[in-house]
Formats: C-alpha cells, structure tokens, sequence
C-alpha cells in the first residue's frame, strides 16, 4: 500500500502511512479538546479552589477551638475526681492515691483535695495530654502543640482548681 491509499471496511476512516518502515493509524477527524475549553475548566477549577481553601482553614480553626474544650473539660472532670477521691478518704493529706495507683499532689486542709499546678499534681491527674504542651505554675498553662497561642489554650489555677479554655484561636 502507498502512502495515502484509502481502504474500504471496518477501518476505512482511517488512512495508512508509512513511516520509517512501519505501518500507523491515524484517524481522518481527530478529536479533542480546544484551547477554550481547557482554559473554561482551569478556570472553573480555580473558583472551586477559592471557595474550598477558606472553608478548609476554617475547619481547622474549628477543630483546634473543639480540641481545647474538650481538654479544658476533661480537666474539670480529673479535678473533681482528685477532689472527691480526697474527701471521701478523709485523710485529709497530700499525695491522693487514685484507684489506679497514679498519686496526684494536693491542696490540703478542710478545702483541700484541689490538684497542685505541678506535673504530680494536674498533670498526674490528667495523665494524657497528648497534642497539648504543659507549662506548669501557679497558674499552669496547657497549649495546644498545633497552632495554639497566648489566647488559644487551656489555664488551670491551682489555688482554685478554675479550669479556663480561652479560644481565641
């Protein structure tokens, strides 16, 4: 066959070639797509993006806000516990000796029982503060170890047994 020569069946809107010694295909009527078109869905993928980016750091502001509640109340919930466990002994001393035999330093006397800021004390009670980094203190501070800053955070004062979320994040 030369090159060029039509045939006639099953493949006949086809035209065959040669070149460099072998036989291609190529389709009469190629398809694709245009210039416009390609630009059109570029296009259209870039609003869809400026739409998703947005909510995405919202998301994420969110779940950083979500995740300091959840700390701050999680930490509510240890300080009763120490708190009730201090006073149904009724030794009124310091460590408290939990159930499952962690001690946590405590305030004591006849309002006692309130975990120190120390790590024995809040962060014995605690005892998973995974995601979150303690400074302890007087007023101990647990941000949180992804995006957590002075007003993203959980404050434990340890004079009072307050546990504050500030979520400004």
């Amino acid at each position: 066959m030369g090159k060029g020569i039509k045939r006639d069946g099953p493949d006949s809107g086809a035209v065959n070639q040669i070149k460099g010694g072998q036989n291609m295909k190529r389709l009469k009527n190629e398809a694709g797509f245009t210039m416009i078109e390609l630009v059109m869905v570029i296009v259209i993928l870039g609003i869809l993006a400026a739409f998703a980016v947005p909510k995405y750091a919202s998301l994420q502001t969110e779940a950083r806000i979500a995740a300091v509640n959840g700390f701050a109340g999680g930490m509510r919930g240890a300080v009763a516990v120490v708190q009730a466990k201090y006073m149904v002994v009724g030794t009124l001393t310091s460590p408290v000796t939990m159930t499952d035999t962690t001690t946590v330093a405590v305030s004591t006397g006849a309002s006692g029982g309130i975990p120190t800021g120390a790590a024995v004390g809040i962060g014995a009670a605690m005892q998973d503060m995974s995601g979150f980094t303690p400074a302890y203190g007087a007023t101990s501070t647990f941000t949180p170890t992804n995006g957590g800053s002075a007003t993203c955070r959980v404050e434990y004062v340890e004079a009072t047994g307050v546990v504050t979320a500030l979520i400004g994040c």
